[in-house]
């Protein structure tokens, strides 16, 4: 039997998802969309074919009788109140990040969770499904690079758009390492320092860019994060682990190498969806697949509280020039 679901916002991203669970992968049909502009949730309806029922609004949408899991890729302020109506109503529901727009947004998706008494959210974290995060997370767990000690990592854009300002590089930017990072070493934050290189002349009166993030965990890690975000040349995600016994980097994204007119050269990705597109369908297949045994493993409510937490200390560094603290509370046994 296939899970039901409700696709909120049907944007950029929700329209893709909406593709994905249609036309991608198993187990699941999209039986319900919304959208604050209706004209949108109909071309989506049009464009796949689908047979859903179209709602006013988000609320209306989880309340449905035949919507079993709710897919919430609205405008980020709306997705603390749908996703906290989901977990009222006991359905499923995967939320793109942000969780909420607050840490104290996502810890009140995480305490009505706990109330609940079972798992009911994953946050649109993609990355730990990406192959090559992969290699390097097993990497690490095997003990092959002996303990990890530095992680190197750049994260370029070729450009922004102007309404793109100075926080917006921690809140939509490296709010990915910040999760990803905690993943791969399985530990939690202690401080944050943002350092501002010479801005770049592409960049405009209200962004500086780039960005260099330092970061230190509570095993001792220490973490710098390259944030650039009007590089030009491509969209690059690079990682860099080093280890007492040695370094593992991220592999770079299949790509033909050409020989011609006197150069060696690769093609480089402009589009970020292209870079992370098989990721997205492991994890919405992850999400689909948890919801029929009843067992959700993605990222957590306590994930994106925890990005969430150290997102602010950024901010606040960003803002002050100083080593700002980070301090996580414990993770509740819930989160296991």
């Amino acid at each position: 039997m296939k899970v039901r679901v409700g696709v909120i916002g049907t944007g950029a991203i929700g329209a893709d998802h909406a593709r994905r669970l249609s036309k991608v992968l198993v187990g699941a049909e999209v039986v319900a969309l919304t959208d604050v502009n209706r004209e949108n949730a109909e071309k989506v309806k049009a464009n796949l074919g689908l047979n859903a029922e179209i709602y006013g609004d988000g609320h209306e949408l989880i309340a449905a009788g035949d919507v079993d899991a709710v897919l919430v890729t609205s405008w980020g302020p709306t997705h603390e109140e749908y996703v906290l109506a989901a977990i009222e109503a006991g359905k499923y529901v995967f939320c793109e990040k942000p969780l909420a727009t607050t840490a104290e947004g996502c810890r009140k998706i995480v305490d009505a969770e706990i109330a609940h008494g079972k798992r009911l959210v994953q946050v649109g974290f993609m990355r730990p499904y990406d192959a090559g995060y992969r290699l390097l997370k097993q990497a690490i767990d095997d003990g092959e690079l002996g303990e990890p000690l530095m992680v190197h990592c750049a994260h370029r854009n070729p450009e922004v758009p102007e309404a793109y300002i100075t926080p917006m590089a921690i809140q939509d930017t490296l709010v990915h390492e910040l999760d990803v990072l905690r993943w791969l070493l399985d530990d939690d934050y202690v401080s944050a320092q943002v350092i501002f290189p010479r801005t770049t002349k592409y960049s405009h009166s209200k962004l500086a860019d780039p960005q260099i993030v330092l970061l230190e965990t509570a095993k001792g890690v220490r973490i710098d994060v390259e944030v650039f975000v009007n590089c030009k040349y491509g969209y690059d995600i690079q990682c860099s682990v080093v280890g007492e016994e040695g370094v593992a980097n991220l592999p770079e994204p299949v790509s033909i190498t050409t020989r011609k007119e006197a150069k060696l050269s690769q093609t480089l990705l402009t589009d970020w969806k292209k870079r992370f597109i098989d990721a997205y369908d492991v994890e919405l297949q992850d999400f689909i697949d948890g919801i029929k045994v009843r067992e959700l493993t993605g990222p957590t409510s306590w994930d994106g509280f925890a990005a969430a937490v150290a997102s602010d200390a950024c901010v606040k560094a960003q803002e002050t020039g100083q080593v700002e603290a980070i301090n996580m509370p414990p993770r509740p046994p819930f989160y296991g």
